[in-house]
Order: C-alpha cells, then sequence, then structure tokens
C-alpha cells in the first residue's frame, strides 16, 4: 500500500503556528461570550489548547536527524571494523594466492571501500564460507576460525548497526508527517477560529478585528508586528 504523503498548509514555522494560535486563543478567551454565539464554546477553545499542546511536545526534524545522524556515525563505525576484518584475512589470502588469479577473486573482495551496506554484508558471508571450504589449505599463512570469527561477528554488528540506523530514518519520515498532520488540524481549528473573530469585529472594531488576521508566510507576519510597534 502506498503511503499516504502529507503537505503542509501554512508557510511558516510550526514554532510560529504554534505562537499564533495561543496568540489567537488568548484573543478568543477574552470574546468567548461572543464566540458562544457561533457554538464556539469554551470546551472547544480548551480542545484547541490541548491540541496546541500535543503539537508543541513532538520532537522537532532537527531532533529526529541528529537522532538518525548518531546511528549513520556508527553504522559507518561498524562497516570500518568489518572492512578490517575482511582486509586481514585477505591479506593472508593473498599470501597464498596471486591476487590476479581464480583462487583469489574467489572472495569477491575487491573493491571492499566502493560496496554498499547490502554487497558488504553479502561479501562477507561469501569470504567466510570461501575460507572455510579451504581453511586447511590457507593454514599455513594463518587463516583459522579465529579470523573468520572476527569477520562473523563484525558482520553482525554492522547488520544490527544498518537496521537501527534504518529504524531511525523512518522514524524520521514518521516524525515528519505526524508534525504536518498535526500542524494542518490545528491550522485548520485556527481558520475556523480566525473567521469567528473576524465576524464578530467587523465594522466594529479595527484593532480587535486585526487580532484575528492571519498571514501569508512568517515575513508578512513579522512585518505587521514591526508595524504595531511602531
Amino acid at each position: 500500500m502506498k503511503k499516504q504523503k502529507f503537505n503542509r498548509k501554512h508557510n511558516y514555522p510550526d514554532a510560529d503556528l504554534y505562537l499564533q494560535c495561543i496568540e489567537k486563543l488568548r484573543a478568543a478567551h477574552t470574546d468567548r461570550k461572543h464566540f458562544q454565539q457561533y457554538g464556539y464554546d469554551l470546551e472547544r477553545m480548551k480542545k484547541f489548547k490541548a491540541m496546541c499542546e500535543r503539537f508543541s511536545k513532538l520532537p522537532g526534524d532537527d531532533e529526529l536527524l541528529g537522532d538518525q545522524m548518531i546511528l549513520t556515525e556508527k553504522k559507518y563505525k561498524a562497516a570500518d571494523k568489518l572492512r578490517s576484518a575482511i582486509r586481514s584475512l585477505m591479506t593472508r589470502v593473498e599470501m597464498k594466492f596471486n591476487n590476479r588469479t581464480g583462487r583469489y577473486r574467489k572472495f569477491g573482495a575487491a573493491k571492499l571501500g566502493d560496496m554498499t551496506d547490502a554487497q558488504l554484508l553479502f561479501c562477507a558471508r561469501r569470504v567466510i564460507r570461501v575460507a572455510r571450504q579451504q581453511i586447511d589449505f590457507l593454514a599455513d599463512v594463518g587463516v583459522n576460525e579465529n579470523i573468520l570469527g572476527r569477520i562473523s561477528t563484525e558482520a553482525q554488528n554492522f547488520e544490527l548497526a544498518v537496521n537501527l540506523q534504518q529504524d531511525k530514518v523512518a522514524d524520521r519520515d514518521i516524525g515528519v508527517d505526524r508534525r504536518v498532520q498535526q500542524g494542518n488540524e490545528i491550522y485548520d481549528e485556527l481558520i475556523v477560529l480566525c473567521n469567528i473573530g473576524k465576524d464578530i469585529w467587523d465594522n466594529k472594531d479595527k484593532g480587535k478585528y486585526e487580532q484575528y488576521c492571519l498571514y501569508e508566510s512568517n515575513n508578512e507576519q513579522k512585518k505587521a508586528r514591526k508595524e504595531k510597534g511602531k
């Protein structure tokens, strides 16, 4: 099933969306008697405020990206350790076979640094299997179960690191969608609240009317606040 993609309905940062909601809710609470005439009561305001608070506590993308980067760094370190273990084996194999022979190439360990995560794991399993098939023949260059055990251990550690990193990538995707979805929900409610507020004060009180005006972008919002401060 194709993943549903959520698109943001507002053009300013989530922090500014939250701030606008709180500001408009504060104005609406002051005008709550008027709002009740539209069926927008105090209980609905409380529910809206609770939605905003839940939204503000969601981890931001920087936080989620940071977690992903930490596990990506751990994956890189695990990959380096696995490559080192494989190279240790291949140094011994090269002592036994010329690196242009079929016996050497059978290990498939060329270009370790260019391999994808999946290719590196596949390579680790292959070199263990191929080395075991001729371990007696390679014993005189130091190939033994300890050498192969090191590769196996580092491969397991690397596979775990890959899985954990991929989990964090998925967590970030889910987190972004959750923030967009909840942000859209409170933005929709904000629109309702502001439309009521503007209708209440239209042609009655310009200052109060402007309290319920929304801006299409964060830049417009900042300009409006600057004008009010003059």
